[in-house]
């Protein structure tokens, strides 16, 4: 039998599947996983309800139905003053991990390099390779997650074609400032590069910091390709409703690989995301604000218990330093350890590097009920109090 493809089956399960394997064989609290543990808002999740009911329920256009795909333009020019053309410039995909392929398959040639910062959403690696292209890793590194600027410079060349920027970023919490988006806006400008801007957790953002995308930058707006999630904004991760903003020539070209992925998205997902995406701002700032709640409250517990907690500035997840509780070993079998004798699962830091060699730190995630916080604190507190 002929092997199958060499790229994708080189990688292995995710370490998000595996720990929360293991924290449903255990009976953990999950806090590795980045979802949460309610439904959304009830009026979005009626009006997708309904609108399965009224119809229609057959394929709608391949670039998502007009009702959201203005609501996106709409979004973008009320949040960030940009004025968007729903009709050829926006784009509705199944998630913004389909976003994310569809960027990468539509726009990369066969050894064209692609600038990646680590610590890396999973995903991106595998669907670089897998388009042909050439990544050229640079990374920040815990606890200050500072932007490695001169690595950045010499990882850029004449063959870059995109950059991948990930802010707010997941797994650090990490939001990007004006000096240092400004900083890569001019690389790319240097370099005639484009940017895949992983923006999912944009409303997440924390302490009344700005969410700026690179779009807004000067020269950025017809080189960027803005990804946003409905699962992320709305508490609904398993909609898998994504979207893109990007400049014609751009959202075309990403279009065609999107037309032969997932071809388009249920209709009435979008329809809700449409009604979502206008609701009044007090549903953005209160999303934010209980986040932030929840974020304070997590840190809280992990210090009670004795561990050293790493700043957040956005996303569901914070990092801690394992040493701090005595745990001298990897953060991979920190993770397993918390989950079989403690009752409480996380990820380690180590499985969003290339090299596994960053490994004393793990990452919690805090978009759960403050019961559920609460009790994994107070667990792990029991377990190394008494160790």
């Amino acid at each position: 039998m002929k092997n199958p493809n060499s790229v994708l089956s080189a990688f292995g399960t995710t370490v998000f599947t595996v720990m929360s394997a293991l924290a449903q064989q255990h009976g953990a609290i999950n806090l590795g996983q980045g979802f949460p543990d309610e439904e959304g808002p009830e009026d979005i999740r009626r009006v997708a309800a309904d609108a399965v009911f009224d119809g229609p329920n057959q394929y709608p256009p391949m670039m998502g139905i007009p009702e959201l795909r203005q609501a996106v333009a709409e979004h973008d020019a009320r949040f960030y003053g940009l004025e968007v053309d729903w009709q050829t410039e926006v784009l509705v995909t199944s998630g913004a991990t389909e976003a994310l392929a569809d960027c990468f398959l539509g726009l990369l040639e066969a050894g064209d390099e692609v600038v990646l910062i680590e610590p890396l959403y999973d995903s991106y690696l595998p669907m670089v390779l897998r388009a042909g292209g050439v990544p050229k890793l640079v990374r920040m590194e815990p606890p200050d997650w500072a932007l490695p600027k001169e690595a950045l410079r010499e990882a850029f060349s004449p063959r870059t074609k995109l950059l991948v920027l990930n802010t707010p970023h997941n797994p650090s919490g990490k939001v990007f400032d004006a000096e240092e988006l400004t900083f890569l806006a001019e690389l790319v400008l240097e370099f005639d590069a484009l940017v895949v801007c992983d923006e999912v957790y944009e409303h997440l953002v924390f302490d009344d910091r700005p969410h700026v995308p690179l779009m807004t930058l000067p020269g950025m707006r017809e080189r960027c390709l803005r990804i946003g999630s409905a699962g992320k904004t709305f508490s609904a991760t398993g909609w898998k409703v994504g979207y893109i903003t990007a400049a014609p020539p751009l959202a075309a070209a990403v279009a065609k690989a999107h037309q032969f992925l997932t071809f388009t998205t249920p209709p009435n997902l979008q329809r809700a995301t449409a009604h979502g995406l206008r609701g009044d701002d007090g549903y953005f700032h209160g999303l934010a604000a209980a986040q932030q709640d929840k974020r304070d409250r997590l840190a809280a517990g992990l210090e009670g218990a004795g561990f050293h907690v790493l700043p957040t500035q956005g996303t569901y997840f914070l990092t801690v330093d394992i040493r701090s509780v005595g745990f001298n070993s990897s953060d991979e079998a920190f993770c397993r350890h918390i989950t079989t004798e403690a009752g409480v699962t996380a990820v380690p830091v180590s499985a969003f590097y290339q090299q596994g060699d960053i490994d004393r730190f793990a990452r919690f995630c805090f978009c759960k009920r403050d019961a559920l916080l609460d009790e994994a604190t107070d667990r792990l507190a029991r377990h190394f109090r008494a160790g």
